[in-house]
């Protein structure tokens, strides 16, 4: 079958409501159903699902497509990838088949690190290798986990990897800056080679571990770079998506070896910080894959003092996370390794609530046989507890403290209630002022001319027979990627020309800049040949403009006198 009709084919046999509303709720209003938007840091339905035309578009943001669309940005997958699930979903087989790939301009410096990452699994499965190897099995991990995490290893030579790359037409001044070279030569020379991805799957650094006992720093990792932002990957987010969906819960840990352990003993709904701070982009990223978080810090200092402070912005966000406590000081990976699978799927069932977590870290440096410092300790407890929704956990709470301190229980609810009702209420709600730019009266016609191409034949008809010509080139090239799909396929609608345009991003990110805008759902002729005529005078505007630049650089006064006919005729409309 030809991929474009299989594409429309799986697309026809779902229905995009059901599949975002599955992910999103939604709640319907007129034709339409609306939801919290997923793509920015939204708190007020600005989503809406279109079940007639079967596309979305967010009025905050501009994130507008198909069904696939919404899955390749949700769930951070191919193309390829999200044809393959809903192909299952309804029953259609796609494996085989031949779509096109997305490209964009950083599609070579992705492919230099694929290659790399080729290039070092090479170096580990070699005879060089053998050392490495023994280390990561005495450490505990197995061939099999090798392969799935793609660990490698760099050499001892000082340009290995710069050779190989430079032989494969890659500058070194391109090496150099995203990370691979440092002064044309290897960054990395005799370290454990760890990939890290992108939320899509993409290779774009690595950490480097040093394996045998020399005076270096114990890991190398890639600089910032035009595709790698440490803040806004999270390590194994693109393996985790489906396991995080199966098990209805993610465990965020700190560091990558933490999730290599715990993925080595079957639990795979991991994600690591590689650090102890979480950016905001790494809050939504954590928060698309599940509501129900646990935090699985390490159990030293600042492993606790992370928990508190994450587990603090997650509240903040409108989740309350569970926390592991690891002892002794213990990582997930030493933890594991010392207590074994069933020790720590334990301390993950019996995760705390993060008031409950931030309660008992509160008796942290508290002397009680203080009588002032057990009151303030006494006044944080009610005051967390405050926060507390529950009403059945916060008595429970209340309780504990007059068993614990022998005080009357009525003297702590008066004072619970109390401080409730004297905390200010803080509203969740942020007020968002977006200066938005005036388009001009081109710009306007222009979209409502390309939207309604997009869904009534007879517009694009009309534009043809009227040879209406957009002076913008990216507009050119929209309007003739329509019209040669309508001719091809003799439909037209919003929602298959978005997969049409899967594999051109600069067009698809157009379109939706024109999808998302303020255009109107009807349309008569007499509207669209109001739309022309401001196009067409913005046209000419644009030549006369381009012809008196031209004039002031010709010095032949016969050139110039033609070029001042040409814009006496445009001006009376002759030309």
């Amino acid at each position: 079958m030809n991929p474009n009709d299989l594409t429309t084919e799986i697309r026809n046999k779902v229905d995009i409501v059901d599949i975002i509303g599955e992910r999103i709720p939604l709640t319907a209003k007129g034709r339409n159903f609306f939801g919290v938007c997923p793509f920015h840091d939204d708190t007020n339905p600005s989503m809406s699902v279109s079940r007639e035309k079967q596309i979305y578009k967010c009025f905050s943001c501009g994130a507008s497509g198909n069904v696939y669309t919404f899955l390749m940005n949700y769930e951070h997958k191919e193309f390829k990838e999200v044809l393959q699930d809903l192909g299952k979903k309804v029953g259609i087989h796609v494996s085989g088949v031949k779509v096109n790939q997305a490209t964009t301009k950083y599609d070579s410096l992705y492919e230099a690190y694929r290659l790399s990452v080729k290039y070092y699994q090479n170096n580990l499965a070699s005879s060089y290798g053998k050392e490495a190897k023994e280390y990561l099995h005495h450490r505990g991990i197995p061939d099999e986990i090798i392969k799935e995490f793609e660990i490698g290893l760099s050499l001892s030579g000082k340009k290995d990897l710069t050779t190989l790359l430079t032989t494969k037409k890659y500058e070194l001044k391109i090496l150099n800056q995203i990370g691979l070279s440092i002064d044309d030569r290897d960054i990395y020379i005799d370290r454990i080679m760890f990939p890290l991805h992108d939320s899509y799957g993409k290779v774009v650094g690595f950490s480097g571990r040093i394996y045998r006992n020399v005076n270096q720093s114990k890991y190398i990792n890639t600089k910032e770079t035009v595709i790698f932002k440490k803040g806004d990957c999270l390590y194994h987010y693109h393996a985790a998506i489906d396991f995080a969906r199966i098990s209805k819960s993610i465990i965020v840990m700190e560091g990558f070896m933490d999730v290599i352990r715990a993925f080595s003993i079957g639990i795979k709904n991991t994600v690591a910080l590689m650090g102890t701070a979480l950016t905001k982009e790494q809050l939504r990223l954590i928060k698309r894959l599940s509501q129900n978080i646990i935090l699985c810090l390490d159990g030293d200092g600042p492993g606790r003092h992370a928990a508190l402070k994450i587990g603090q912005d997650l509240v903040n966000d409108g989740i309350e996370p569970r926390v592991i406590t690891l002892p002794n000081e213990d990582d997930p990976d030493s933890y594991i390794l010392k207590n074994g699978k069933e020790k720590f799927i334990d301390l993950i069932e019996s995760a705390v609530f993060y008031s409950d977590y931030k309660i008992a870290s509160l008796k942290e440096n508290i002397n009680f046989n203080s009588e002032e410092d057990l009151s303030s300790y006494i006044h944080s407890v009610i005051l967390e507890a405050t926060k507390i929704e529950d009403e059945i956990r916060v008595e429970i709470i209340l309780k504990k403290l007059a068993k614990d301190y022998n005080i009357g229980y009525n003297t702590l609810e008066k004072r619970f209630r109390d401080i409730k009702e004297n905390l200010k209420p803080t509203s969740k709600i942020e007020v968002r002022q977006k200066e938005k730019k005036r388009s001009n009266k081109y710009i306007l016609a222009m979209e409502q001319v390309i939207f309604h191409m997009l869904n009534h034949p007879w517009v694009i008809n009309l534009v043809e027979q009227e040879k209406i010509v957009f002076p913008n080139n990216e507009t050119r090239i929209l309007t003739n990627e329509i019209i040669y799909f309508y001719r091809k396929n003799r439909y037209i609608t919003i929602a298959d020309f978005y997969t049409y345009l899967q594999d051109k991003t600069d067009l698809l990110s157009y379109l939706e800049k024109i999808v998302s805008s303020n255009v109107l759902e009807d349309v008569t002729k007499d509207d669209l040949f109001a739309y022309f005529k401001v196009i067409k005078d913005y046209s000419k505007s644009q030549e006369i403009k381009r012809l008196e630049r031209l004039m002031k650089k010709e010095s032949d006064c016969l050139e110039q006198a033609k070029i001042v006919e040409q814009i006496r005729k445009l001006k009376l409309g002759e030309i």
